[in-house]
């Protein structure tokens, strides 16, 4: 092979190489550009998704009646199109109450769990609540449907001793409303965890507003 065919191969090679080159840049760059596009795409999916999701967030109340006898009324106002919804409550216990300062280092962790650290709880074994009293399973309501559940004041805990123990135990609570968690679950949506302070005196606790 002549020096010239020799030259017109390198050159053949060089443009070979750089036009190979120049595609691999260029498909690597179209990947890129996909590849952000479709993140883009789910960033603003999700995004939507989630004020899709807040935007249906149920609307229940919870209300304490006292007399004759103590329940929690669960009312679902909507929204409509959510259709049948199972709502799980629990007892959320008192945020002082459930790490009791004066009694730090004298309580085993199981001690502090077996006590309702607020006002009520769950009657157990009725409504399906548990043996404690700090949750009953999920129950259906439909839009504009209520339901009930009974409860009872919160049992003294064992060291509340002495014939004022129970009248202490009382006073403690005396004025706190019954804190719960609602999870809420509906077909074909994410749950939703709804904080509830339902007061003392009667008033409906609004949740999902």
């Amino acid at each position: 092979m002549s020096n010239v065919d020799t030259s017109i191969a390198a050159v053949s090679a060089l443009l070979s190489a750089g036009a190979a080159l120049a595609a691999w840049r260029a498909s690597r760059q179209a990947n890129e550009a996909a590849t952000k596009a479709n993140e883009t795409a789910a960033a603003v999916a999700r995004i939507e998704q989630e004020r899709w999701h807040r935007e249906l967030t149920p609307q229940l109340r919870i209300k304490l009646q006292a007399e004759p006898h103590e329940r929690l009324y669960v009312r679902f106002d909507g929204p409509a199109k959510l259709g049948e919804l199972h709502v799980e409550l629990r007892i959320q216990d008192d945020f002082d109450g459930s790490r009791p300062p004066h009694l730090v280092g004298t309580l085993t962790p199981e001690q502090v769990a077996d006590v309702i650290w607020g006002p009520y709880r769950f009657r157990p074994g009725v409504d399906d609540a548990d043996a404690l009293g700090r949750a009953v399973p999920a129950f259906s309501l439909l839009p504009g449907g209520r339901t009930r559940l009974a409860v009872d004041p919160s049992p003294r805990p064992s060291w509340y001793e002495g014939t004022d123990g129970e009248q202490r135990w009382r006073d403690r609570y005396r004025t706190s409303p019954i804190r719960l968690w609602a999870v809420c679950t509906a077909p074909e949506h994410e749950p939703w965890k709804l904080a509830f302070a339902v007061p003392r005196d009667g008033g409906w606790a609004l949740g999902g507003a």
